[in-house]
């Protein structure tokens, strides 16, 4: 594994700790070290991961920071759900972008992040409040770059333009879902120096319809339109998908910083029941023709999509956070911080089976302590 220039034990033992000196047994920063150390290990909940540090003696405990045996699980459910989540996720999500920082660049050079949203439903049902997070995770590794609780009753689209001021834009691009498509969004982004690529639905009827009609005409004199399309065969399914872009509505669209539309044909066949799903996307974009082709924007397109599987399906799977019930104080925001941080940190150590690193990590704990930046003497 390629150290981190700043490894996570350093950045977790630098969030304040809201308690008193005064009868404090654990510090902060070793509580947080080994719920993310139990985490790369697989284990989930809070009780989990109070037993996991009781399961290997006293010189793990000690090598991440406890001068005590570890914390029980009910010390574990006080200090989590009263720590200063907004610090949390503040500290987390710059050291994400410092590891993004560190990790390759792709083909297209700019970074594009997913502005998207989960909803924690195992603590929904509890009652707890502000279970909806909208996140920013950067398509390269799916790492989380911010989280943000959308508070209960209120909209996403405020939320995001929060969320967006906490991010760096310049020289990025940012992929968001249809009920993002706001004028307010396109024109912060793009007055950061950033770039947008927007799914368009209902919510916007006069840009949809305007879209709609570009590419049921024939090209017009001195208009650019680039197409591309890809076949993928596996999981029982033939995806098809074949995208068209047109700069006409440039100039014309009084939508902030548009250069181009798009068009996006989906079709999949389920091969055991010959079952056929089609579906069509439009979308607008601030890429100009000469910087993101049709090619590029079905990458860009299919990046967001993917969120679901890199994040939110791991999320719930490996790490069963739709059954997690916690529902005191900001015990589910800060269980989904440190969730993000451990699956965005075994990705840039180069897995990407996340079920089965944490089968290895539970068999060899201290390659987990070595991950978040502990080296065991031995």
């Amino acid at each position: 594994m390629v150290p981190q220039s700043r490894p996570l034990i350093e950045v977790l033992a630098e969030i304040p700790d809201f308690r008193r000196n005064r009868g404090k047994r654990h510090p902060l920063g070793a509580i947080l070290a080994l719920a993310c150390s139990a985490m790369l290990c697989g284990y989930r909940s809070y009780t989990a991961i109070a037993e996991w540090g009781r399961h290997y003696g006293e010189h793990l405990v000690r090598a991440l920071g406890f001068t005590h045996r570890s914390p029980c699980a009910a010390t574990l459910h006080t200090v989590l759900r009263r720590v200063d989540r907004e610090a949390v996720e503040a500290k987390l999500g710059a050291w994400a972008e410092g590891l993004l920082g560190e990790a390759p660049q792709t083909e297209g050079g700019e970074d594009a992040i997913a502005i998207d949203g989960k909803t924690l439903r195992g603590s929904q049902k509890q009652g707890a409040p502000g279970v909806h997070l909208l996140s920013a995770l950067a398509h390269r590794l799916g790492l989380t770059l911010a989280q943000q609780a959308v508070a209960d009753k209120t909209h996403e689209i405020p939320v995001a333009l929060e969320l967006l001021q906490h991010l760096v834009l310049e020289g990025r691009i940012v992929t968001m879902d249809a009920l993002l498509t706001q004028r307010q969004i396109a024109q912060q982004i793009v007055d950061a120096g950033g770039d947008y690529v927007m799914v368009v639905k209902e919510n916007q009827p006069r840009l949809l319809e305007d879209i709609e009609t570009v590419f049921v005409l024939a090209p017009m004199a001195g208009e650019r339109r680039t197409a591309a399309a890809t076949l993928d065969l596996g999981h029982g399914r033939i995806e098809q998908r074949r995208l068209q872009t047109s700069d006409v509505l440039a100039g014309y669209s009084d939508w902030p910083g548009l250069a181009q539309v798009f068009h996006l044909e989906r079709q999949v066949i389920f091969k055991k029941t010959g079952e056929v799903r089609e579906e069509v996307v439009a979308g607008v974009t601030s890429l100009a023709p000469d910087r993101a082709h049709a090619a590029r924007l079905l990458t860009l397109v299919r990046g967001q999509w993917q969120i679901e599987n890199h994040s939110h399906w791991v999320r719930d799977v490996t790490f069963d956070e739709d059954r997690s019930q916690v529902r005191c104080g900001h015990l589910p925001q800060v269980m989904a911080a440190l969730r993000n941080t451990v699956i965005g940190l075994m990705r840039w150590a180069g897995y990407t089976n996340m079920a089965a690193a944490c089968r290895r990590f539970a068999a060899q704990p201290t390659a987990a302590l070595h991950l978040i930046g502990i080296a065991l003497e031995n």
